[in-house]
């Protein structure tokens, strides 16, 4: 994937978390209120983390995007899904497995030599 791409969607992912958090704040109730902002802060942290490391290369980085792209979704998504729209989070876990892989791989990353 082309990293001008993945920066437009990491930019995106910190957008929606901003609208998510606004919605938490003011318009949900119950458990929706306490998931949204569990979805904001992991698509706000790891959108961040996206734009941070569009400027390596390598197959280590490439996966690593990879990583916190499909994990955002499957997580944040899972949980948004589930507050908006009453969908289940049976993605969540695969999603946090996800992030948990890109941030070693990530590590690997930064420890090679240039």
């Amino acid at each position: 994937m082309k990293r001008r791409l993945v920066s437009a969607i990491a930019a995106l992912f910190c957008g929606l978390a901003v609208a998510l958090g606004a919605y938490a704040a003011h318009a949900a109730d119950g458990l929706a209120k306490q998931r949204l902002p569990i979805a904001a802060a992991f698509a706000f942290g790891h959108g961040l983390a996206l734009l941070a490391l569009r400027l390596r290369e390598g197959p280590l980085a490439i996966a690593s995007r990879a990583g916190f792209l499909a994990g955002t979704i499957f997580f944040c998504g899972s949980l948004a899904g589930a507050a908006l729209f009453g969908l289940p989070t049976r993605l969540a876990p695969f999603g946090g497995i996800l992030l948990i892989a890109a941030w070693l791989v990530a590590a690997l990353d930064l420890l090679r030599k240039e």
